[in-house]
């Protein structure tokens, strides 16, 4: 029995007859599809189920436009910033907690289609390794609120679960930008 790489990139450490081994660029291009595949069914429930993602998004991201809005802030006049609460200026409110939720819908599903073309993932996958690092604010924002008076049980346990489910999606996505680089000990 030879070794032919390491385990750790993408050979086994083991061979038997009839076994399928597979080339490190096809592990990458499987890795990748999995990653839009996610991706993909991800930015469909942006749209399908838009609530399943509101608690994500922080406060401080949304203006209110009126009593359709999943928050209890005051309403602002369009085109007017920044949005003032309580006396703190939120100059990042520039869009509905509705309109940001399905901009990320729109933005991970751009990302799955770029992650496809081998010409474009090095890049993309960059970018949804940053996307998903900038999602962590919104989920520890969420994991905050649900620990605070107005949470829930549920919500407790949901935002516990998801937060920790952030780091593996951004090693995940940052592993595809190294595609078909050989690494030498």
């Amino acid at each position: 029995m030879r070794r032919t790489g390491l385990w750790l990139s993408g050979t086994m450490p083991f061979s038997w007859p009839g076994a399928v081994h597979w080339s490190s660029a096809a592990t990458h291009t499987l890795s990748a599809a999995a990653l839009s595949a996610l991706l993909l069914a991800s930015a469909m429930k942006h749209f399908r189920d838009p609530d399943f993602y509101g608690q994500v998004v922080p406060d401080y991201l949304c203006r209110d436009d009126g009593p359709a809005s999943a928050t209890s802030m005051p309403t602002s006049t369009p085109g007017r910033a920044p949005i003032s609460t309580g006396g703190i200026a939120r100059p990042l409110a520039v869009m509905t907690r509705h309109e940001w939720i399905a901009l990320s819908g729109l933005v991970e599903a751009g990302a799955a289609v770029g992650l496809l073309i081998p010409a474009t993932r090095r890049t993309t996958a960059t970018g949804v390794a940053a996307l998903f690092s900038l999602f962590v604010t919104g989920h520890v924002d969420a994991l905050r609120r649900a620990y605070g008076p107005d949470g829930s049980p549920s919500q407790r346990t949901l935002h516990t679960a998801r937060l920790p489910l952030q780091v593996p999606l951004i090693l995940w996505a940052w592993s595809l930008r190294n595609a078909g680089q050989r690494r030498s000990l």
